[in-house]
């Protein structure tokens, strides 16, 4: 039980740390990745600034001197303002401080640039007291200076985020640095545990098997003793059953012979009766070889009495001298020895179903057989044991549906499981026990029968080392599965 409460543990503390470094590692990465946006901010600014000043530059250079290379250069920086002022407008999009700079940083930019598309203009026109006041105005309203300063309040709120950032991306990783150390050492004091307890359980295991193989010296003795009186007492059984079915057959004789005279004295007796009724004075009797004559009032109320209690007895005898034989029958059985050998199933159950096929015919059943597995068991028992329960799935079909029976089975974990199943009466739930129980029996008694047939089968099965169940609801059919092993060696 500790065992499992440390791996449970374990497991836990793997799953915390595991979650815990993952959700550590992504928020580092993602201060990390907004540390690095904020760099980006700042260059992204600084490039701007700089084509600002080459602008500037060029523009200076060609009002000064006329040369083409200051109005290229000067071109070319203009050329990329506008991209890098888009470029930047989109990584502080998130910043809205920032949103509002650039707003203010563009309407100077836009301005600047007019100067100088005016400027050159002048210049390549050659109006260069024009230019050169335009140049005065520029620096009086002091378009770069205004660009200056918001591009410094821009890199001064990208140095505020940027100690930010970083401050939050250091914290990041210690805390992770912090949760990975934890673990390990919580990982490393349950394995210490887990060691320990190991060791531990090791030595009661060797402990255990100590005293096991220390038990293990006397066992076989023991068994062999316990078996040898469990065979003991079983043939006690079966040598009383057959003693006690021998004497009661004894006094059962006695009874149907006592019965069959008074069967015989009843004529007599009556005949004297009927003479004695009619006669005025010396009765005549009536000859034996003539038909009895007609009784009347309480003397035929008496024959009649006579002759059902007679019937009742007769009854009586007849159902315990097959109770007798069926005893009889059992006891030879169980002292019988089973012979394992190689059967077909599927061979077998054909075999049955031909020598039936006389009951067969008169219900109308069809009978499917799928195919079966071959097993090692004693043939006579299998020969029992689906003869009664085909016998039954024949004798107890419902009379208003066509009689369906079909036999299947399949291996499982070096057993046979087969099924009988058929679309008969069916058996209550409340009977599934019942029905195996001896002499008892279930449902309707509308069918010959003294209830010992599927308690033999249970006890067959038994003896061949299997199990035994049913299924059925009334009116919906029963299905019988018996497991048997595949290769039974015949020590059960």
């Amino acid at each position: 039980m500790g065992q499992v409460l440390l791996l449970s543990a374990a497991f836990l503390v793997l799953v915390a740390i595991s979650t815990a470094s993952v959700l550590l590692v992504n928020k580092a990465r993602d201060d990390s990745s907004w540390v690095v946006h904020t760099i980006e901010v700042e260059n992204q600014t600084n490039a701007l600034l700089l084509e600002i000043r080459r602008a500037e530059s060029g523009a200076r250079g060609y009002l000064l001197t006329g040369g083409s290379e200051f109005l290229a250069d000067h071109q070319d920086a203009v050329a990329r303002i506008i991209p890098d002022l888009d470029r930047l407008d989109h990584l502080a999009a998130d910043n809205p401080a920032q949103v509002e700079n650039l707003k203010k940083l563009r309407a100077a930019i836009e301005i600047r640039l007019d100067q100088f598309a005016r400027e050159t203009r002048f210049v390549k026109q050659g109006k260069l007291p024009d230019a050169a006041a335009l140049v005065r105005e520029a620096a009086a309203s002091d378009t770069t200076g205004t660009i200056r300063e918001v591009a410094d309040a821009m890199r001064a709120e990208e140095d505020r985020l940027f100690n930010l950032r970083t401050a939050n991306a250091d914290r990041s990783e210690q805390l992770a640095t912090l949760v990975t150390i934890a673990g390990s050492a919580m990982v490393i004091v349950l394995a210490a545990i887990s060691i320990f307890l190991v060791r531990r359980s090791a030595r009661a295991r060797d402990e255990a098997e100590a005293a096991l193989r220390d038990s293990n010296l006397n066992l076989e003795a023991t068994i062999d003793e316990r078996t040898a009186d469990l065979r003991e007492a079983n043939d006690e059984i079966q040598r009383f059953a057959y003693i006690v079915s021998h004497d009661l057959r004894s006094p059962l004789v006695n009874i149907m012979g006592f019965t069959s005279e008074l069967e015989e004295l009843r004529g007599d007796i009556f005949r004297r009766i009927a003479s004695l009724a009619r006669a005025d004075a010396a009765p005549a009797l009536v000859p034996a070889d003539q038909e009895e004559p007609e009784l009347r009032g309480e003397d035929s109320r008496l024959s009649q009495d006579f002759s059902e209690a007679l019937g009742f007895i007769k009854s009586s005898i007849d159902k315990m001298d097959r109770l007798i034989n069926a005893i009889l029958n059992l006891t030879r059985e169980g002292r019988r020895t089973f012979v394992p050998e190689r059967i077909n199933i599927r061979e077998l159950i054909e075999a049955i179903v031909s020598t039936l096929a006389h009951q067969v015919a008169e219900a109308g059943v069809k009978i499917d057989v799928d195919s079966l597995p071959s097993i090692v068991s004693d043939r006579l028992a299998l020969e029992q044991i689906f003869s009664n329960l085909l016998d039954n799935a024949v004798k107890y079909l419902r009379p208003d549906v066509p009689g369906a029976i079909s036999v299947r089975g399949r291996t499982k974990l070096g057993f046979a499981v087969l099924e009988i199943s058929d679309n008969g009466r069916g058996i209550d739930p409340k009977d599934h026990q019942r029905i195996f129980d001896l002499f008892r029996r279930a449902g309707t008694q509308d069918k010959p029968g003294q209830g010992i047939g599927l308690a033999h089968v249970r006890a067959l099965v038994r003896r061949l080392g299997g199990t035994m169940s049913v299924s059925s609801e009334l009116n919906s059919g029963s299905t019988f599965t018996i497991t048997l092993p595949i290769n039974w060696s015949g020590g059960t």
